[in-house]
């Protein structure tokens, strides 16, 4: 009888063999260096405007692929071409950069009574009123999200009910156009 494989040796699904197999790529013991992932590249993932993805041109259908995609989008400090930072969608171990075309997150909920706004990878925070501005793109309302994540802004776009939410809560003001937050008026930048 002759010795079963290891659960780590190839031909059993392990983690064992060549680097094509999840094995011991640049270990030290083959001379090579493990500094980490390797370097990101784009690999054809594209986040657009309104919120739909593409992959090497073609949309994204399926409804938990794109949720998931939204959800594990994240901003990598030091990463990218020129190492000012990149985005990328982080699935477990794999992680690709992509490409944005406006804004890499999205603003899926305000609620007035709080101030404060629930985001597309699920996290949320206090709405910065004074970062609000109008997309040159086509008018809707982009803010400025997770300050201190990246060296610029990171900005975040309204979905239709989001900013139905929030013009919901504004009022006229003593100085103009002001946006209701818990019984406050906060005046409204120039949109």
């Amino acid at each position: 009888m002759s010795p079963s494989p290891s659960p780590n040796s190839p031909g059993r699904g392990g983690q064992g063999g060549g680097p094509e197999r999840g094995g011991q790529r640049n270990s030290p013991e083959r001379g090579g260096q493990r500094d980490g992932p390797p370097p990101l590249r784009p690999f054809g993932l594209v986040l657009h405007h309104d919120g739909s993805w593409s992959h090497e041109g073609v949309p994204v259908l399926n409804r938990r692929l794109r949720a998931a995609f939204d959800r594990a989008v994240r901003f990598l400090p030091g990463e990218g071409d020129d190492g000012q930072g990149a985005f990328v969608v982080q699935l477990g171990r794999f992680r690709g950069q992509i490409e944005v075309e406006e804004a890499p997150f999205f603003v899926r909920d305000f609620d007035a009574a709080s101030g404060r706004i629930a985001l597309s990878d699920r996290s949320d925070e206090t709405l910065d009123v004074a970062s609000l501005r109008a997309s040159p793109r086509d008018g809707a309302l982009l803010c400025e999200v997770k300050p201190g994540a990246a060296p610029e802004r990171i900005d975040a776009r309204f979905t239709h009910a989001a900013q139905a939410e929030l013009m919901a809560a504004v009022e006229e003001g003593p100085e103009g156009p002001a946006l209701r937050i818990a019984g406050e008026l906060r005046p409204l930048p120039p949109l």
